[in-house]
């Protein structure tokens, strides 16, 4: 079979394309034929050897899958094969087969797409996890996501609105603030300094009641001071690639918790919390009230410049890559 293998760390040009042995399955494991895998900016840091979970080379990357299982290992008793399934994996998605744990399998019915399933995942669980299990949002308050054009942001701007929260998305872009409004944004905002005064003026000079910061750097110090008092602000992310540090002072000063989520530990630690999750966000996807807006597709054998177009900042939303697209 093929798959995208990383043999040296780098950019994305390291990846190659090449046939690797079929997978089989061991105990508690299915084989899944990958239709669709959906490809993410914590891939660049795998890629580039600085990512915090890191395989022995060469391995391929990719975190989320969707396809259907071709073969089961003993143990297995909720999946057959030629059941129709999405999962979340630290690594191996790149390729057209894959094995997973049945643990973290979620069954997908015949009306939702292989490629939105495959772009649904890490983005909308990262959203649920750092929305309803770290900030506790509650219906009515004010939700600040900043990065609010990529697959994450834009989760979670319609995830904050479907719980009922009043979504304030941050870009600069014009392209990402028309695609954040369509998809339920209620007002746009400019990251930078400026961005504390407008999330003030929004919201009768309270600020946002939760910030979802995805983008590092001078970004997370607006944001944080544009937080409200006893707000809650979910570190998610650096797509800046500058770290931040948090002003304890402003932290103090306003009762402001600050927490952190890396959402692969729910993956591993808790598989039923995040099967829960997904299984009751594809509800709300079958309702109409999340849309999953793929920007492109790319074959496997283009999965270097998939990771090129993600790391250009062009793209709007999820890159999704098909094994046996031409």
């Amino acid at each position: 079979m093929k798959a995208a293998v990383i043999e040296s760390f780098g950019g994305p040009e390291v990846l190659v394309v090449r046939e690797v042995a079929v997978p089989t399955p061991d105990a508690g494991e299915v084989v899944v034929e990958v239709s669709a895998a959906g490809v993410n900016f914590p891939d660049l840091l795998v890629v580039e050897g600085s990512y915090q979970n890191l395989p022995k080379l060469p391995f391929s990357p990719g975190k989320e899958i969707a396809g259907i299982v071709c073969e089961v290992g003993p143990g297995v008793e909720r999946t057959k094969p030629g059941d129709r399934v999405m999962a979340q994996i630290e690594y191996g998605g790149y390729a057209e087969r894959v094995t997973v744990p049945e643990a973290q399998l979620v069954p997908l019915t015949d009306d939702i797409p292989f490629t939105d399933a495959a772009a649904f995942g890490l983005g909308y669980i990262t959203a649920h996890f750092a929305l309803v299990r770290r900030a506790r949002v509650r219906p009515g308050e004010t939700v600040l996501v900043t990065g609010a054009g990529g697959g994450v942001g834009l989760a979670g701007v319609q995830l904050a609105k479907a719980l009922g929260a009043i979504v304030i998305a941050a870009t600069r872009d014009g392209n990402r603030a028309r695609l954040a409004k369509e998809l339920g944004a209620d007002h746009i905002v400019t990251p930078g300094p400026q961005m504390r005064d407008e999330v003030r003026e929004l919201t009768g000079g309270r600020g946002a009641d939760v910030v979802l910061e995805l983008v590092g750097g001078d970004v997370f110090a607006a944001a944080l001071r544009a937080t409200a008092w006893e707000g809650r602000l979910v570190v998610i992310g650096f797509a800046s690639g500058d770290l931040p540090v948090v002003k304890a002072g402003h932290v103090l000063v306003k009762n402001i918790a600050v927490m952190g989520l890396q959402v692969s530990d729910y993956r591993d630690r808790e598989p039923e919390s995040v099967r829960s999750a997904l299984e009751s966000m594809l509800e709300l996807y079958r309702e109409g009230r999340l849309r999953v807006h793929v920007d492109r597709t790319y074959p496997l054998e283009a999965a270097g410049e998939a990771l090129r177009a993600l790391r250009s900042g062009a793209v709007l939303g999820k890159v999704v890559l098909i094994p046996g697209q031409p």
